[in-house]
């Protein structure tokens, strides 16, 4: 009935299978696999992404051209095992009977030091880069490039930065003035009479606080050296009738201390910009740039053992073994000058550390200069809260001077320092920070 009505024939299932068959046994390529079939692929992958051709890797093997670093990477990734190398080598059928893959590798398997000199170009395609990126963070470490008679020579900041440091007159009056502060406050304990203090204590000034809970002991030890710069900066100017009498001429106690809290702030928000390169030197990473600097070293070593040793008797090299040579012999200086460079500055920065620390001390490196660098941002932040309470009291003298209140007498309010720390309470600056010393 179905056959009638729907023109349905049955089908014999033998000959149903048998006309199957045929398409399924379409003839296709086959190839001799030698390398492992993932490898392969991933090769395949790689040479059609970028579209590199088996000649032009020749050529650049032999004469010593330049090759995309990324292809250069993933092929030594992809380089043959031993026992593929022999397999490759061994080979003595129709290059067609490969894959592409293993066609690629089997002709540079031909080539004598093919992934040495694979290596070779990979060095001296990133030494360029990796060079300048290594000089760029010495320079860092340096203060600037300076251009005479057409020779340029880097400073390295990081020994202007240990020079700031060691040089720095108001940074050396704030330790002082830390020092003697804590020893006033630990006196008659066993940590009263301290010579010296880690850099590190620097931190934990923010940690003390006064009576007020508000009030740090760097608050303190910020206001009393900014009077004591504001009181050096007017007398200094007095002397050197930098300032007319007018300006220098005042008629209270209050407006007088004004004056020197208002000078002596601009003195002491100047010591972050003073030490510029600390901050600068701060974000450099020893271990990646020694690192860096060894690497450098070691690829060149590597690269000229290929020339001197492995190719010493390969005839026929196009140039290759020309190219590499003249890049080792002018890259041979550069590495040479960065590894001094690299001694004198790390040496510089140990001796920086042991100028404040002590011959005792540990050798933290530029940790040096992220603890002054922290501190610094804290006494950024303190000089700024100081400032705003000057501007509130001005605005408010200023209040009650056009309400008339400037008619009564005034007294200026109790000091601090009696309130929020007894234990120093009776002490001036000139007791906690020598005022003595040259401008």
């Amino acid at each position: 009935m179905i056959e009638t009505l729907f023109g349905y024939n049955a089908m014999d299932k033998n000959n149903g299978q048998r006309q199957k068959e045929p398409s399924s046994q379409d003839p296709s390529p086959q190839f001799v696999q030698i390398i492992d079939k993932k490898k392969a692929q991933n090769l395949l992958i790689l040479l059609r992404a970028l579209n590199v051709t088996m000649e032009e890797v020749r050529d650049a093997l032999y004469e010593g051209h330049e090759l995309p670093s990324e292809f250069l990477q993933t092929l030594l990734k992809m380089a043959p095992t031993s026992d593929e190398e022999l397999k490759l080598r061994l080979f003595s059928g129709d290059l067609s009977q490969l894959g592409p893959a293993d066609s690629f590798l089997k002709a540079l398997v031909d080539i004598p030091f093919a992934f040495k000199r694979m290596e070779a170009l990979l060095f001296m395609g990133s030494f360029k880069e990796e060079l300048g990126t290594t000089m760029e963070s010495f320079s860092i470490l340096e203060v600037l490039l300076i251009v005479i008679l057409f020779y340029v020579q880097l400073y390295v900041i990081c020994q202007v930065a240990c020079k700031e440091l060691r040089s720095s007159r108001l940074f050396l009056k704030l330790l002082e003035a830390v020092l003697k502060t804590g020893n006033r406050m630990n006196d008659g304990t066993f940590r009263g009479g301290a010579q010296a203090f880690k850099l590190d204590t620097l931190l934990k000034l923010s940690d003390v606080k006064g009576t007020d809970g508000k009030t740090t002991l760097l608050h303190f030890v910020v206001l009393e050296i900014i009077r004591s710069e504001g009181i050096k900066a007017v007398r200094k100017a007095k002397d050197s009738q930098s300032i007319s009498s007018d300006d220098l001429q005042v008629s209270t106690q209050e407006t007088e201390e004004a004056q020197y809290h208002e000078i002596g702030l601009q003195v002491v928000s100047n010591l972050s910009s003073e030490l510029e390169n600390v901050k600068k030197a701060s974000v450099i990473d020893a271990d990646i740039l020694t690192g860096t600097t060894a690497k450098l070293g070691h690829g060149l070593v590597k690269t000229q053992d290929l020339i001197s040793k492995n190719m010493k008797n390969v005839e026929e090299d196009r140039g290759f073994c020309e190219t590499v040579r003249s890049f080792v012999q002018n890259a041979e200086a550069d590495v040479k000058k960065l590894l001094e460079e690299e001694k004198r500055i790390m040496a510089l920065v140990k001796n920086t550390g042991d100028y404040f620390h002590g011959n005792a001390g540990k050798n933290e490196g530029i940790r040096l200069f992220i603890v002054v660098r922290d501190f610094l941002v804290m006494l950024d932040k303190v000089c700024k809260e100081v400032r705003d309470t000057q501007k509130r009291q001005a605005k408010t003298v200023k209040q009650e001077n056009t309400r008339g209140s400037s008619s009564s007498e005034t007294h200026p309010p109790p000091d601090f320092r009696q309130r929020l720390f007894p234990a120093i309470a009776e002490r001036r600056m000139e007791d906690i920070s020598s005022d003595d010393e040259g401008p």
